[in-house]
């Protein structure tokens, strides 16, 4: 049973621009509006991370990132349904350079991310659409498998928090499908030769 209490409150906080706590397939996430620059600006500095390092674009539907980003639709769309949804966060071209406030020192690229959600977390986005996320700690801190794990500051800045329990703990697998040959940039909750196996087999055939 979703508990629409928590849902909402999570829905309402990110509307206004508020930074909300979500569980993921992987870890726990610190996530905002994507669609303002405003939010993401508050979240690095609630995480204290540096503006450089770029911020996952995160939805529970891969239409929900085809819609902000609509020139992902063709190769990088069939490339990305290959794993999506999943435990991979993938790097793909962004030749309009959107959404500048989550990619960093490369703009022309962007990272996108559709977890297998816990069922509130999915109704929170599925209610509100993309969020820009990134693990619910201090900048290089212990990713959280739980919400007691997650920095008291981190928690204290955070407008909701939706608690689905323990999560596996392991970090998404990041993939850099933008040059001539996919590689991966950090392995995380999947092995790096099965993430390369997938996207390959979404390539030939």
């Amino acid at each position: 049973m979703i508990a629409a209490q928590s849902v909402d409150a999570a829905i309402s906080a990110l509307r206004a621009g508020q930074t909300v706590i979500l569980p993921t397939d992987t870890v726990y996430g610190l996530c905002v509006d994507a669609y303002h620059e405003a939010p993401t600006r508050r979240l690095l500095r609630q995480k204290k991370r540096p503006k450089e390092i770029p911020v996952a674009l995160v939805a529970s539907d891969l239409e929900v990132i085809l819609d902000a980003v609509p020139e992902l639709r063709g190769r990088a769309a069939v490339m990305a349904r290959a794993v999506l949804p999943g435990p991979y966060t993938l790097v793909l071209p962004n030749p309009a350079c959107r959404y500048r406030w989550l990619t960093g020192t490369r703009p022309e690229t962007i990272g996108v991310r559709i977890p297998d959600l816990p069922a509130e977390a999915k109704a929170t986005l599925d209610g509100f659409g993309a969020v820009a996320m990134t693990s619910a700690n201090v900048h290089g801190g212990p990713d959280p498998a739980r919400v007691e794990e997650i920095p008291e500051e981190i928690l204290r800045a955070a407008a909701a928090v939706v608690d689905a329990g323990a999560l596996p703990g392991m970090p998404s697998t990041v993939i850099d499908l933008t040059g001539p040959e996919p590689e991966v940039l950090r392995e995380g909750a999947v092995p790096a030769p099965e993430a390369l196996a997938k996207i390959a087999r979404a390539t030939t055939g």
